[in-house]
């Protein structure tokens, strides 16, 4: 990636905000330039330095993640939210995106996903922790409106509902991307879905109603 990431790190537990911010710093193009250990401070750091990133525990003192992440998204809408939490509840997960959060990582495995999260949400995309497609997937999707879709479609929405990029899917599948791009872009016309990354929160919701 060329541009620098800018962004700040809000956890109250500064055990693991200092590991966060050291895995970041020692990547190359992302840049920590503030902390916080409140959602009231969060706000505040984002609105000085106005970070391409947010990275926000969804537990906090003063202000939690979840009213610090509407403020923030309300008053900084360049300023992408990336949520760190302990909770795999699916409907939460759900009520997540919904907000309009790009990323959600699980503080088990912070270190490892941190600055993958990262990189995909700066060029865009969602982006969750791979435990947390698993629990989105335990139980057995509801048959819907998704039965019109062809088998290699299915199979797409299902490694998509896994946190799968589409280069991902392309060497699963043996495919080009550009097929894949094709698939996706028919699954969202027999699904009537429109809207940036309304397929990825298509497959988390499907996955999530199943369980």
């Amino acid at each position: 990636m060329n541009n620098e990431i800018s962004v700040i790190v809000a956890d109250d537990h500064p055990i693991i905000r200092q590991a966060v911010c050291m895995v970041l710093n020692n990547t190359a193009n992302i840049k920590v330039v503030g902390e916080a250990d409140n959602g009231r401070q969060a706000i505040d750091l984002v609105s000085r330095f106005s970070p391409s990133i947010a990275i926000i525990d969804m537990q906090m003192p003063e202000v939690d993640g979840f009213e610090a992440a509407k403020i923030i998204l309300r008053r900084n809408p360049e300023t992408s939210i990336i949520f760190l939490t302990m909770f795999k509840e699916p409907d939460l997960i759900r009520k997540v995106f919904d907000l309009g959060v790009k990323g959600y990582i699980l503080k088990e495995s912070a270190v490892l996903d941190i600055v993958k999260c990262v990189e995909e949400v700066a060029e865009g995309n969602l982006y969750f922790s791979p435990q947390v497609s698993q629990v989105l997937l335990q139980g057995k999707s509801k048959e819907r409106e998704d039965s019109t879709l062809t088998p290699a479609e299915r199979n797409i929405l299902v490694m998509i509902g896994k946190g799968k990029s589409s280069d991902d899917i392309a060497k699963e599948m043996f495919i080009a991307r550009k097929t894949v791009e094709n698939h996706r872009s028919n699954i969202c016309k027999k699904l009537g879905i429109t809207g940036n990354n309304a397929l990825v929160k298509y497959a988390l919701r499907l996955s999530a109603e199943g369980n």
